[in-house]
């Protein structure tokens, strides 16, 4: 997840994740992480998430979870004409430093407010004119959130682990000497 500083990114992924909504979430530092087992209609998926920072210093470290993405949800608040032409900028670093095949969400957050300053319409053609899903949310009411990640998941395309395959079959038959076993378990002297 990615977006400009207080724009509700953490707040989406805990009301996914845990059902919650705080007034009060302390910016992310770093980063942070949460997995959740969802049933897409279709199979059952583990989702990870990472949930980036957005402030501007630690921008260098999101380029640090863009590895072996599958997806990317950009988050702007429809209330702040900067966060979405910030967001822009994000899709534009996402797609110099992911996959093709990587799918990117554009989602309005905080529609329970009251003064929206980017339509829906704006942010829904910014994203068709990309090639990206757009969808618009409530952090604090949960409307749109579970939605998002149902639908990106139906769309991600997996990608195999080829390396961890490699791993496995050099360590399928491991031999140990059990006279090598009992040599250092003789007592010695400390220090």
């Amino acid at each position: 997840m990615l977006g400009d500083c207080s724009v509700g990114k953490s707040s989406i992924l805990i009301k996914f994740s845990e059902d919650k909504f705080s007034e009060s979430v302390e910016s992310t530092v770093g980063a942070a992480f949460a997995s959740k087992s969802i049933f897409n209609g279709e199979k059952e998926i583990t989702l990870q998430i990472w949930d980036t920072a957005g402030q501007e210093r630690f921008h260098s470290l999101s380029l640090l979870y863009y590895r072996e993405t599958h997806g990317a949800i950009v988050v702007y608040d429809i209330t702040s004409k900067a966060s979405f032409e910030r967001a822009k900028l994000w899709i534009e670093e996402i797609r110099e430093n992911i996959d093709n095949k990587a799918q990117i969400a554009l989602v309005g957050n905080k529609i329970d407010k009251q003064k929206r300053i980017i339509s829906t319409e704006k942010g829904s053609n910014f994203a068709k004119g990309q090639g990206l899903l757009f969808f618009e949310t409530s952090a604090k009411t949960g409307f749109g959130v579970n939605k998002i990640f149902y639908e990106m998941s139906k769309v991600i395309e997996p990608k195999p682990i080829t390396a961890y395959e490699d791993y496995k079959s050099d360590t399928d038959n491991l031999n140990l000497d059990p006279n090598l076993l009992n040599e250092g378990s003789q007592k010695t002297g400390c220090c």
